[in-house]
């Protein structure tokens, strides 16, 4: 059953060009009060079941905490539904609801009962929500004394003691030191476990990875992608570094503009031609990639090739447990002589990483490029049965990406066991001391 369920739902605000301050400037300068009506969402749809985590990403200005706050019942919907069932729970902004020259004591009975908690209820729980914010020391000053810190403890402790439903949380688990924060995520589990729902909107998109269940990507009022956090986090992060390289590569069109302007000017006055060259390429994926894939980097060492071969030297995307697999790379460099630290990534198909190495980490040395060269990697193939996907990533010691290849090539795994987990280890069996020999079931 659906705890959260957005409908269609569209809202749009009024943007003011230059409106007056105070009443007499809006009177006299009535012609100022021009504005353009802005949607912010465009009709987003989508469910979260009970006891789901899902968390909510995009760029700045996308909508995402306007959504939070029509779930919380701050606004409402131009158009379209909400349906929250259950008691809903809130951290939509830092110390909302607190007053200042109340007592943190005195804010946390005021907050809770902001969330349906009886004064009875508050008191058999005050003691816990002091304890887990830490403010013993501090819980009776005015909460205009607090730091932000204090502001997110308190706020944060109430909200998770309410016994709520659904709890909605706006970007606060980047407030407080590193400690408190680990406290949060571990608080928050314990919270999901005993089937709490809870949508998280951040720009922190590891934090949600360890929290949530599913991501929604907003793009410009409407949602882009959803489903698995990893992949859909690998999807934005590498859109938004795409348009960030647009930008760039317009503006250096804009220079070379002048650039030719100047150059035509200079042609004339001197009547000599001027000698061009210009290289300028559009990044592209290379096809032995799967559809999906993400890439990132400069590209200043670049894969060209990758293949992939079974212990007896057939290429293949099936393996056998227990066999050896051998990813061959192969790479061009603009610049031979680069020093690169070649990697590899095993992700299974929901996202759970199952491995991840390196030549650095392995061998402890760097690759030194040549024009076009290859890289392989022999692997024990120790995975269970079920799909995985490669990554494989070309780095500078620095770290600095060359060429980041996410979701590149999808595999399978079959294994004639019955284990549970990821990865098979080497076992041994006794009893009584004695060593268990293997037979065949009758």
């Amino acid at each position: 059953m659906a705890a959260i369920k957005i409908d269609g739902v569209h809202k749009r605000f009024r943007v003011y060009y230059d409106k007056g301050q105070s009443f007499k400037e809006r009177i006299l300068f009535r012609n100022r009060n021009h504005y353009e009506e802005r949607w912010v969402l465009r009709g987003v749809n989508f469910e979260v079941q009970r006891g789901e985590a899902i968390g909510i990403v995009g760029e700045n200005g996308c909508g995402k905490s306007t959504l939070l706050k029509l779930m919380t019942r701050i606004m409402y919907p131009d158009k379209g539904s909400i349906e929250m069932s259950g008691r809903v729970s809130s951290l939509i902004e830092l110390g909302a609801g607190f007053h200042a020259d109340m007592s943190g004591r005195e804010n946390i009975y005021t907050n809770a009962a902001i969330f349906g908690l009886t004064h009875q209820e508050i008191a058999s729980r005050v003691d816990d929500i002091i304890a887990f914010s830490e403010l013993e020391k501090y819980i009776d000053n005015p909460v205009r004394t607090y730091s932000s810190g204090m502001y997110m403890r308190l706020a944060f402790a109430v909200a998770i003691n309410v016994d709520a439903d659904i709890l909605l949380i706006d970007e606060i688990l980047s407030v407080g030191d590193v400690n408190f924060q680990t406290k949060c995520f571990e608080r928050l589990h314990e919270i999901k476990a005993k089937g709490t729902t809870i949508a998280i909107v951040s720009h922190a998109t590891s934090q949600i990875e360890q929290i949530c269940d599913r991501s929604v990507w907003l793009d410009n009022g409407v949602i882009r992608e959803e489903g698995n956090p990893k992949y859909i986090h690998e999807s934005y992060l590498s859109f938004m570094e795409q348009r960030r390289a647009d930008e760039l590569e317009s503006r250096f069109q804009e220079q070379l503009k002048k650039q030719e302007i100047n150059e035509s000017t200079d042609e004339m006055e001197t009547g000599r031609p001027l000698n061009r060259s210009h290289d300028v390429t559009e990044k592209e994926l290379p096809a032995f990639c799967r559809p999906g894939a993400v890439r990132l980097g400069n590209q200043l060492v670049e894969f060209t090739g990758l293949k992939i071969y079974d212990d007896t030297g057939k290429e293949t995307a099936v393996f056998q447990a227990g066999h050896d697999i051998k990813v061959v790379m192969e790479y061009a460099c603009k610049n031979p002589g680069i020093e690169a630290n070649f990697g590899l990534g095993i992700y299974r198909e929901d996202g759970v990483q199952c491995y991840g190495t390196s030549v650095y980490i392995e061998k402890n040395t760097l690759i030194k490029t040549r024009a076009r060269g290859t890289v392989s990697i022999l692997l024990k193939n120790n995975l269970l049965n079920g799909k995985y996907i490669f990554d494989i990533a070309i780095h500078s010691f620095s770290g600095v990406h060359y060429d980041d290849m996410r979701r590149v090539f999808l595999f399978q795994v079959i294994s004639h066991k019955y284990d549970i987990g990821v990865i098979r280890l080497d076992t041994s069996w006794y009893a009584d001391g004695e060593p268990i020999a293997e037979e065949a079931l009758q």
